[in-house]
């Protein structure tokens, strides 16, 4: 099984939506966890409503720091970051960019669920 890290900044929409599709999509082939730079300490609410949308429970889920991770253990990091600038994280895994804007910008559902569908066709394209 690849264990996959999420990583954006703050931990909090992107990368937070991104574990819980993974885990709810790819849980026979992916241990997936998601991380920030500069964590905010919460996740979206807009963020857990766009995954319930989809009947994935990602109430559990909460923001963590990259420094909490053995990155040894990572087998690829997918960062999420457009316009901001995306945590750099040595290590010898797979590194893969989605450029994704950051829904909670705008504050609106809308763009919640847009960012989750670009995330979940990437993931569908990425491991099948």
């Amino acid at each position: 099984m690849q264990t996959i890290l999420f990583l954006c900044v703050a931990n909090s929409a992107r990368s937070q939506m991104a574990e819980g599709l993974a885990r709810h999509f790819h849980a026979d082939r992916l241990k997936a966890f998601s991380a920030g730079s500069d964590p905010s300490g919460v996740v979206h609410p807009l963020a857990i409503k766009a995954l319930e949308d989809m009947g994935i429970d990602g109430s559990g889920q909460h923001s963590k720091s990259v420094d909490e991770f053995d990155l040894a253990e990572i087998d690829m990091v997918v960062t999420l970051c457009a316009e901001e600038v995306c945590p750099a994280v040595a290590g010898s895994f797979t590194r893969l960019h989605w450029p994704i804007k950051d829904p909670a910008g705008p504050n609106n559902l809308e763009a919640f669920i847009q960012a989750r569908d670009i995330i979940l066709q990437k993931l569908h394209d990425a491991f099948g």
